[in-house]
């Protein structure tokens, strides 16, 4: 038996949802709360299952009570239900530590579906909820390798015509400069990035993300 706990500010949703799922023999809803502030109470006494939170409330919103549940009570599984999808909303949510996101327009039979598998560690996310996350998903760093800090431009120019198949001499007529200093640049660069020869030193080069 899943134990529940309705979370949202209007008496009149909270008593919907209860008569919805009074017929499902998997749940059952142990209390409700009108605010995120109320439903930690609860959850610390009570210890539900699942919480099925509003966002938008006074006192305490749900993100913040998401959060909040989420460090303080890690066994209990919070499934937002609202009927709000900015694409804000929903990735707060997520990364605070909701298991799953809905919108009230779900239909009865998909919310019971969504609370069973959130209560089995599934995450939940409503028809074209996880486009919204993918576009407030963070850029992961940029990351380049161990002394590209330490080129000069002019060395990161030679090291990106050599990453063309570029000779010594190309090299040279193309920045105007003589080939023994480009021979000079290259031994520069191949010990500073570690690199035993300027195959390795190409082979680097096309896998570096776009440079700064």
């Amino acid at each position: 038996m899943i134990r529940l706990l309705l979370v949202d500010d209007q008496g009149l949703i909270r008593r919907g949802l209860k008569a919805l799922l009074k017929g499902e023999t998997s749940i059952e809803v142990i209390a409700e709360a009108e605010n995120g502030k109320a439903a930690l109470k609860l959850v610390e006494t009570l210890q539900p299952d699942v919480v099925l939170m509003d966002v938008r409330m006074p006192v305490m919103d749900g993100v913040a009570a998401t959060r909040e549940i989420h460090q303080r009570f890690p066994q209990t599984k919070v499934l937002v239900l609202t009927t709000f999808d900015d694409e804000q909303y929903v990735a707060q949510a997520i990364q605070n530590g909701a298991a799953g996101y809905l919108l009230k327009d779900t239909p009865p039979e998909e919310l019971v579906q969504a609370i069973q598998a959130v209560h089995k560690g599934y995450t939940q996310l409503g028809p074209g909820l996880g486009q919204k996350l993918r576009v407030q998903a963070p850029s992961p760093p940029v990351s380049y390798p161990p002394g590209w800090t330490e080129l000069t431009p002019r060395e990161q120019e030679i090291l990106r015509l050599i990453a063309t198949g570029a000779s010594n001499q190309e090299i040279a007529q193309t920045l105007f400069i003589a080939e023994k200093t480009v021979k000079n640049h290259i031994t520069n660069i191949l010990s500073r990035l570690n690199l035993r020869d300027r195959t390795q030193a190409a082979i680097l080069f096309h896998s570096l993300p776009p440079q700064p």
